[in-house]
């Protein structure tokens, strides 16, 4: 084969994705059309708000009127992405307020949930966004293996704590952002904190399996409340999520542009949970996992509720809810 060929099918072949990428990104962006006042007078927290899903979420939320509570670990960070996302979202626009949560820290989930209390009429959506990807082996505050800790404890401590608020403003909603990979993890109630071994993949996935078993014994014990809470898989997204992930140097343009090609944009990431968020279509529903805004069918280890019931009360007695 001339090089004349192969030169052209590469082209050709580019061509090809590039263009594939446009149409879905398009498509996704349709996706995202709301009454531009839909969340007037709503106020919603998202976790993990200054970069990523979690960004693009309250810059969306933003332009909806809503009240926007960033829930972040990095104040200065969250100052930086709260311009941004008021710079983007045009005259019209609802209100952000930055207050700090550190998910690695119980006292730091308590502060925030007091001050939450005590400043915040209501809580209309509850979006925890934020989380860890194969990180090194490290521990919380409290002395949890991190990922476990951030991505499933610090979030149930939170979403407790937030509970009576939640049903106080009720209808309200409950996210919770989980992944495609819970599909390779499974609960291992004998060694939950990684004390014996500690494998990073395994960690991450074992924390997503956490959320949604989490979700589906929290819709078990809100149901007759008006509060629903549902999770989501967002698929592979350009954010910073993957940033413990080694990858070589020269492979790095490669990977680039793969990501470009087949990854989605933050925005395109946050169209999950804008929908579950604030989607009169899914009004009442509760327990559910959704992916692309359509529920997702779930693998059965997501769905026990014998193991959903015996980890929601280990939990508890991890972040001390349970004496």
């Amino acid at each position: 084969m001339s090089a004349a060929v192969v030169l052209a099918a590469v082209l050709g072949g580019g061509v090809f994705f590039i263009a594939r990428r446009i149409i879905f990104r398009r498509k996704a962006l349709r996706l995202m059309s709301y009454p531009p006042a839909l969340m007037r007078g709503k106020t919603v927290i998202v976790t993990g708000a200054n970069c990523g899903i979690g960004k693009a979420t309250a810059a969306e939320l933003l332009k909806l009127q809503a009240r926007v509570i960033m829930a972040c670990r990095d104040r200065q960070r969250a100052e930086d992405a709260a311009r941004d996302i008021q710079n983007q979202a045009g005259t019209s626009q609802g209100e952000i307020v930055i207050k700090h949560l550190d998910l690695a820290s119980l006292q730091s989930v308590r502060r925030f949930c007091e001050e939450v209390i005590r400043e915040e009429p209501r809580i209309d959506v509850l979006i925890n966004n934020a989380g860890l990807y194969q990180c090194p082996y490290s521990k919380t505050e409290e002395g949890f293996e991190m990922q476990l800790g951030v991505n499933h404890l610090g979030h149930f401590l939170l979403t407790n704590l937030l509970l009576d608020l939640l049903k106080q403003s009720s209808p309200s909603r409950v996210v919770v952002v989980s992944s495609k990979l819970y599909k390779y993890g499974s609960i291992n109630f004998e060694d939950l904190n990684s004390e014996q071994s500690y494998n990073k993949s395994f960690c991450y996935s074992q924390s997503k399996l956490a959320n949604l078993l989490f979700t589906r014994e929290l819709a078990r014990r809100l149901d007759g409340t008006e509060v629903t809470v549902n999770a989501l898989t967002p698929g592979i997204v350009r954010t910073r999520l993957g940033r413990h992930v080694n990858i070589p140097l020269l492979i790095k343009p490669l990977f680039w542009l793969v990501s470009w090609l087949f990854f989605k944009s933050p925005l395109e990431g946050a169209q999950t949970p804008l929908y579950l968020a604030c989607s009169p279509e899914v009004e009442g529903v509760s327990g559910k996992c959704f992916a692309n805004c359509e529920e997702e069918q779930l693998l059965s280890k997501a769905t026990d509720d014998h193991a959903a019931k015996r980890l929601w009360d280990l939990s508890e007695s991890m972040v001390g809810l349970r004496r």
